[in-house]
């Protein structure tokens, strides 16, 4: 049985600040966990939770992926700007230009996300969280794809993109030029594999498609998923993420 995406994970410095920021962006609720840990709890039983962990790192550059939220109309990207600019947000320039009509904001600690204008058709019927936005590779989007078993809704020009058969927010690869991997990434992913399912064959079918085990995110705040024990990997572009086992 192929393991789920459980959390979409963020180290963090101050996770219970992070959890109210981003509990009050997104509406979703906020759950504290046994490890000084913050879940936003998923919207739907199937999707998958926001997790803000500790971790003491230092941020070196920009992160690898951010969230794209999306907007049914200009009045409600204003509001979603400006909600999150009383809740501690701040308005980011990345480059982008004055007739762009995304707004680039940063979290209280400084991890990126759009606010993307009303009417783009590729993040329509997605939700609020339109797409996870990374950076890298096609190979790591293929990799994805299958670790997941979720089809490619886009491929082209060395861009990828996953979606879930259930719909819900897309997970995108930007393609090249990809920057090179320093440090511990602070967005990670954390998969899950049901209790009834064979752990081992699982890390195994991932190593398969092109994962590599690692130690890298042992004490850095990972936390745990509903059980103990599991993997740390690094996927073909090196970003590091978590397998669970779950009971």
């Amino acid at each position: 049985m192929t393991s789920q995406l459980f959390a979409i994970c963020f180290r963090a410095a101050r996770p219970a600040d992070l959890g109210r920021f981003w509990s009050g962006v997104l509406g979703r609720e906020a759950a504290d966990g046994p490890d000084g840990d913050v879940a936003l709890l998923p919207p739907d039983p199937g999707a998958f939770r926001i997790r803000f962990l500790p971790g003491l790192e230092p941020r070196t550059g920009r992160n690898r992926g951010h969230f794209d939220l999306t907007s049914a109309s200009p009045e409600e990207q204003r509001r979603t700007v400006a909600r999150a600019l009383e809740l501690g947000g701040k308005h980011l320039d990345v480059g982008q230009l004055p007739e762009e009509g995304h707004v680039v904001l940063a979290d209280p600690e400084g991890n990126e996300f759009c606010v993307i204008e009303a009417g783009n058709a590729f993040l329509a019927d997605t939700g609020l969280i339109g797409a996870l936005a990374c950076d890298g590779t096609r190979e790591v989007g293929c990799f994805w794809s299958g670790a997941l078993r979720w089809p490619l809704v886009w491929d082209q020009d060395e861009e990828t993109a996953i979606q879930s058969p259930k719909g819900g927010t897309k997970i995108t690869w930007g393609g090249p030029p990809v920057a090179p991997h320093t440090g511990t990434s602070r967005p990670f992913f954390e998969l899950a594999v049901p209790a009834d399912a064979d752990w081992q064959a699982e890390v195994d079918r991932l190593v398969s498609l092109g994962a590599t085990r690692t130690d890298a995110g042992e004490g850095r705040g990972a936390g745990s998923s509903e059980g103990g024990g599991g993997a740390w990997m690094r996927d073909p572009d090196g970003n590091e993420f978590s397998v669970r086992r779950t009971r």
